[in-house]
């Protein structure tokens, strides 16, 4: 298992952040390698909704499943992605600074199977750097209207 968070301030009101972070059409915007989005069962944007999420990541195809757990906004959001050797519990909490200034934080934990095991082991280094990446990518989306896709 692999646990660790990552957090960083956005020029925002939290109420626009998190209306921001549930926009499906807004994730490729911010995940960089996102594909696309596929909803599988329950209420779209909902807990229990499941959707199928496809990203390009240095070459290869990456396919995970996210479902909903927890959708408390502007406060909490939780998801679960599952894809093969791995899945990821991801706890984010967006707390109200200022008026326009919001604290994003996100918990993650990775659970490996497998030969998964190994790499996340040797690769434990980069998933925090991943996850912080895209808390900067969607901070630039939120302050600036910054466009990952722009940036490839």
């Amino acid at each position: 298992m692999l646990k660790y968070t990552v957090e960083l301030d956005i020029a925002r009101p939290r109420e626009e952040v998190a209306e921001l972070y549930e926009d499906p059409q807004q994730l490729v915007k911010w995940q960089k390698g996102l594909q696309s989005v596929e909803h599988l069962a329950g209420d779209p944007g909902q807990v229990g909704a499941k959707s199928r999420l496809v990203f390009q990541i240095e070459g290869r195809t990456v396919v995970m499943t996210e479902t909903i757990l927890v959708r408390d906004p502007p406060e909490r959001f939780e998801r679960l992605y599952d894809a093969t050797g791995v899945s990821n519990t991801v706890r984010h909490r967006l707390i109200r600074l200022e008026e326009d200034r919001t604290k994003w934080i996100s918990e993650n934990e990775f659970h490996f199977r497998g030969s998964m095991r190994v790499v996340g082991w040797l690769m434990k280094g980069a998933f925090p750097k991943q996850s912080l990446a895209y808390l900067e990518a969607f901070k630039a989306l939120a302050e600036r209207g910054v466009d990952v896709r722009d940036q490839q």
